[in-house]
């Protein structure tokens, strides 16, 4: 490219031609390679701008409008995206297929556990079984040989799944109540992984 004063010249020449989609793609090359580059940064921002003022997909335009601010502004503050208002509207089974999505594989090799839980909103029963690196579960069914029998409310189990309370504190609390090893449920969920938002689309 002849270093960043030539790039930056040819990009400007681009602008002004109104080629701002190879404008947004060469001056991203600078952007990458020079964060701090601030001259680059806008001329980026301006850049997509611009596509997403000629743009008719409200999609598209959300995504060069989102980028021209993070390019402008800095990237965005990552934050832990909302977990307890989600999942308190579904049922049961889709909270435990949550957790198989948010579990850990990587930290749980060789634990094998068998829950018997009921749950006090419904008086349903559930085997969930951590086995394999993967979590399963069944409705209607004990296992004979669980590690724990536990009971709680739909919202115990939510608010336990999310990180708002710890096994031992909804124990203490009376809001979960286990006969067995209560570690088995810890050992699902302490391995549950934080989803986070706020993230760049643009930076490095």
């Amino acid at each position: 490219a002849g270093g960043a004063e030539a790039l930056m010249a040819h990009a400007r020449d681009a602008f002004d031609r109104g080629d701002h989609r190879w404008v947004a793609e060469v001056v991203g090359h600078l952007v990458f390679a020079d964060p701090a580059n601030t001259e680059a940064r806008q001329l980026q921002a301006d850049a997509f701008e611009q596509l997403g003022f000629a743009t008719q997909s409200a999609t598209y335009r959300n995504a060069y409008l989102t980028g021209a601010q993070e390019l402008r502004n800095g990237s965005p503050k990552q934050f832990a995206t909302p977990r307890r208002g989600l999942v308190r509207a579904l049922p049961l089974d889709q909270l435990f297929d949550t957790w198989g999505v948010r579990l850990k594989a990587e930290e749980v090799g060789g634990i094998r556990r068998t829950i018997n839980l009921t749950c006090t909103d419904d008086g349903q029963q559930w085997v969930v079984e951590l086995s394999n690196r993967a979590l399963s579960y069944r409705a209607g069914r004990r296992a004979a040989a669980a590690d724990a029998d536990l009971t709680a409310s739909r919202e115990t189990l939510s608010g336990i799944g999310a990180g708002d309370m710890s096994v031992a504190d909804a124990i203490a609390g009376g809001q979960l109540t286990c006969s067995g090893d209560a570690g088995a449920l810890s050992d699902i969920v302490d391995h549950l992984d934080v989803f986070m938002g706020g993230f760049g689309i643009i930076e490095p």
